[in-house]
Parts: structure tokens; C-alpha cells; sequence
């Protein structure tokens, strides 16, 4: 695997869980709720308008794997499957408050072991699927 980002934040390989030829999920160090994870391209662009049209479809095909995951590992009834595109992209109050909290205080997320355990068993169902 090669070194992964998400924006500023390298990304260890313990907390991913899917790889695919263009994209790759990762569990979230602060998850909003169960199962909140994320489906990112593997290429760094600034917009999702920058990505090329075979990013886009391997993006929507790993998250709809990832959905389908997701779901069954958490027995969700629905999800939400959302795109912040940019540095003004709306968020909901809930979301924005969620991201304050805590924000700088390291101690108050998932812990590397945590995540890891969660990306394992996520990456173990996803191969055996």
C-alpha cells in the first residue's frame, strides 16, 4: 500500500480497511456514529469536480460496497452518505458541534489500537463478502 492522505493527515494502514485500484475507506478517529467511516480517492485533488471519471465511478463503487458493509456490520436500517466539497461546504449543527468538541484534545480520540481493531474486522468481512 502506498502512503495514503486524507487532506493534511497521513493515513497508517492499520486503519483502512478497503483498497481498491482508485480509492480507499478508512475507519474515522472521531466518529459521529457507529459505522461513520470514510470512502476516499486515492489522488489528492482539491475538488471533487478535479477527479477524472474513472475516479468517480471506482469512488461510488467502493462506497456502495462500503455501504453495504456498513450496514450489515452495524444492522443500520439507513445510512447517510454525504460529499463536503470544498471549505465552505455546509455541514448540519450537529455535525459542526460534533467537530469542536474535543477537537484538540488528542486524548478524547479513538485510539490507534481502536481503530485498528474496527478497520480488521471491517476488512475481513469485506474480503469474505
Amino acid at each position: 500500500m502506498s502512503t495514503l492522505r486524507f487532506g493534511q493527515h497521513l493515513i497508517k494502514a492499520s486503519a483502512v480497511f478497503l483498497q481498491t485500484e482508485l480509492s480507499f475507506a478508512l475507519v474515522n478517529r472521531k466518529p459521529v456514529v457507529p459505522g461513520h467511516v470514510l470512502v476516499c480517492p486515492l489522488r489528492q485533488v482539491e475538488r471533487f469536480r478535479d477527479l477524472q471519471p474513472d475516479e468517480v465511478t471506482d469512488l461510488f463503487i467502493a462506497t456502495q460496497r462500503v455501504a453495504t458493509l456498513v450496514e450489515k456490520h452495524f444492522n443500520a436500517t439507513s445510512l447517510t452518505i454525504a460529499i463536503q466539497d470544498g471549505p465552505e461546504a455546509g455541514q448540519t449543527v450537529k455535525l459542526q458541534k460534533h467537530d469542536r468538541q474535543d477537537e484538540d484534545v488528542p486524548s478524547k480520540w479513538r485510539s490507534e489500537e481502536e481503530m485498528a481493531a474496527e478497520a480488521s474486522i471491517l476488512r475481513n468481512q469485506i474480503e469474505n463478502s
